[in-house]
């Protein structure tokens, strides 16, 4: 009797994929390991590629959906780390493949623990050549294609709320500065951290022109300006709207910025005389009635299409020394009458009042995501919000408050010195910044 031989493609192969932009050289691994057996891909979430990379353009069922309709494939599964460890165990496969390119970097470490694992089973790593023809600044310009369309980034905040602890939300007020946004990194204890998006402030909007912030300068020049910023980046943004204007204005306000790939608006309940909301004096400024402030959000509501697109009411209880039982009050009608998300200010030094509302507010039916802006209670780390229920932190105003410090020191040097010479240590070069535009 003739022995059978031992059929190849039962042997377990393992790839790992983020797969969020599929090349030539993804299909060339994945055509590899087709050869050594039956190829199941670990594709990493949303959280899991958030932890050493841009957030992802194509959310985890869009890519499970490509790679399922790869001849090459034959399972997707998912892998919430970038540890392969958890998934290695379960399966015990035969082989694991991968591109020869995390011997180095970030994956290095990876890379061992994945060799230390199938040593157990005596499994083995095949590693494929890199392939050096694809050229990264297409790929990066594909991508900037892609997830600079409105669709793509309105729908960005929701996945980024529902794969990090806190989404980080900075000011942004031209082109320039959501650059930086864009494209800023640094790592802490070996772990990546950025910005995740950005917010259009109404007082910095404002600033910038030289207009006081009361609503001087009007949505179509702001959504106009936005523009800029939209044309070079992918991140979501969240647009400041103040009170939102009359009612009648709402419907054209919430499509204007739909259409631009604006992710949420943010609408004030406060009537009356416009005062930034961090003045001591908040005299002649007025809450408006819930009756008609719920009015307001059902219409902004209803005149939605996305339902990516998210309506926050920001309460200004606290701001007009009204209390946690007002705030609460408000809270759950603005929840009823339609918010996705519910933003609480305060001018406060310290953050009690804010976690004392957000304690009582986790614990209602009608509780919803919840935003900070902690200009006040700048002491208060992201993690103490996070233990509280936050979901969002917004830094409103804090580009605007570094240029003008800066730009003061630099032109008194250059008076006092009558060159430049003595600016130098103050400002960065030329050559960096063209590096960030380019």
């Amino acid at each position: 009797m003739v022995k059978k031989k031992t059929n190849r493609n039962k042997k377990k192969v393992y790839v790992a994929f983020a797969a969020d932009i599929l090349h030539e050289g993804h299909i060339n691994i994945l055509k590899v390991a087709s050869q050594y057996g039956e190829v199941t891909v670990g594709l990493l979430t949303d959280s899991a590629i958030a932890t050493y990379k841009k957030f992802p353009i194509l959310d985890y069922k869009q890519r499970v959906i490509v790679l399922k309709n790869i001849k090459y494939v034959k399972k997707v599964i998912k892998q919430d780390s970038l540890d392969y460890r958890k998934n290695l165990l379960f399966l015990k496969p035969d082989y694991v493949v991968h591109g020869n390119d995390w011997k180095y970097g970030i994956q290095k470490k990876t890379r061992q623990q994945v060799i230390n694992t199938l040593k157990k089973w005596s499994g083995k790593l095949i590693e494929v050549p890199y392939s050096k023809n694809i050229s990264p600044s297409q790929i990066k310009d594909k991508i900037l294609e892609v997830a600079n369309s409105p669709e793509s980034r309105l729908s960005r905040l929701r996945r980024l709320i529902e794969a990090k602890k806190i989404v980080k939300i900075i000011e942004s007020h031209n082109a320039l500065t959501g650059l930086i946004i864009e494209n800023l990194k640094i790592f802490k204890n070996k772990k990546p951290l950025e910005f995740d998006g950005m917010w259009s402030s109404s007082l910095t909007d404002s600033a910038i022109r030289g207009k006081p912030d009361n609503q001087a300068v009007d949505y179509s020049t702001r959504i106009s300006g936005l523009g800029e910023i939209l044309d070079v980046t992918t991140k979501p943004i969240i647009f400041d709207a103040d009170n939102g204007g009359r009612i009648e204005h709402i419907p054209y306000l919430i499509k204007s910025l739909e259409r631009a790939g604006v992710s949420a608006i943010v609408i004030e309940d406060k009537i009356g005389l416009k005062k930034n909301s961090l003045f001591k004096n908040q005299k002649g400024v007025k809450q408006d009635s819930i009756k008609n402030f719920c009015k307001k959000l059902k219409k902004a509501k209803q005149s939605k299409i996305s339902d990516d697109f998210f309506i926050v009411a920001r309460i200004e209880s606290f701001i007009l020394g009204k209390g946690v039982a007002d705030a609460m009050k408000r809270a759950i009608a603005y929840s009823k009458a339609g918010a996705d998300a519910i933003l609480i200010h305060s001018k406060e030094k310290k953050p009690n009042e804010i976690f004392a509302f957000s304690k009582k507010f986790q614990k209602s039916k009608y509780s919803k995501l919840l935003i900070a802006v902690p200009s006040t209670y700048s002491k208060t780390y992201e993690r103490d919000l996070i233990k509280n229920g936050f979901k969002i932190v917004i830094y409103a105003n804090h580009f605007l408050r570094a240029i003008h410090p800066a730009i003061k020191k630099v032109a008194k040097s250059i008076l006092t010195n009558q060159r430049s010479f003595e600016t130098e240590k103050y400002i960065g070069s030329i050559q960096e910044i063209l590096t960030l535009i380019k």
